[in-house]
């Protein structure tokens, strides 16, 4: 936006939670939609937000659809009975005021998501994370963030798994290639005698 001046102002995202009060059937379909997400995850990470820009909202939604993470704006209360009965339940006293909610079935890319971007916004603030049946401080989620993510951590140990493999093949590789050697000095060394 441009003001009378020729000076740009930064337009300020206002996340809709939706304030016209929903009907039974829509809050029971956020609801359903919300326990569909809750019930497959690993992970669910609470943060605060308070004037964040569009842009800004643009580049969190893009980074968390590409790490499979559900981000979402909900009325707490909705939340609540969302997680009601699950491994989840203990973030029910944590929910109050503004929160975007990240939801993640690798337990490290709801964190890596909103913790990397916390650092470059001040406009989010950590709150309250969980994973099945722990619930975590700022400091705990900043740590979690920190592990590396489920995909990371099955190529590594798929590398442990194949150094034995290759070793063995390089060594066995290596049997016939020395025997050929060998022959061919044998070889040398009867031409020049």
């Amino acid at each position: 936006m441009v003001d009378a001046i020729g000076n740009r102002s930064h337009r300020v995202f206002r996340w809709s939670v939706q304030t016209v009060s929903l009907n039974r059937n829509e809050k029971a379909a956020v609801i359903e939609e919300v326990s569909a997400q809750v019930a497959n995850a690993q992970s669910i990470i609470v943060a605060e937000y308070r004037g964040i820009d569009v842009a800004s909202v643009t580049v969190l939604r893009k980074t968390a659809r590409e790490s499979g993470v559900y981000l979402r704006v909900l009325k707490n209360t909705l939340v609540r009975r969302s997680i009601a009965g699950t491994p989840f339940e203990g973030l029910t006293d944590k929910l109050t005021g503004p929160l975007i909610y990240a939801v993640s079935a690798d337990p490290v890319a709801a964190a890596k998501v909103l913790s990397t971007f916390a650092k470059t916004n001040d406009k989010i603030v950590l709150k309250v994370g969980s994973l099945p049946n722990n619930l975590l401080d700022e400091n705990g989620i900043k740590a979690l963030a920190t592990m590396p993510s489920r995909e990371e951590l099955l190529a590594k140990l798929l590398g442990t798994m194949q150094a034995p493999v290759a070793q063995f093949v390089r060594t066995l590789n290596e049997v016939p290639t020395k025997f050929v050697r060998g022959l061919a000095a044998v070889r040398d060394q009867k031409e020049a005698a």
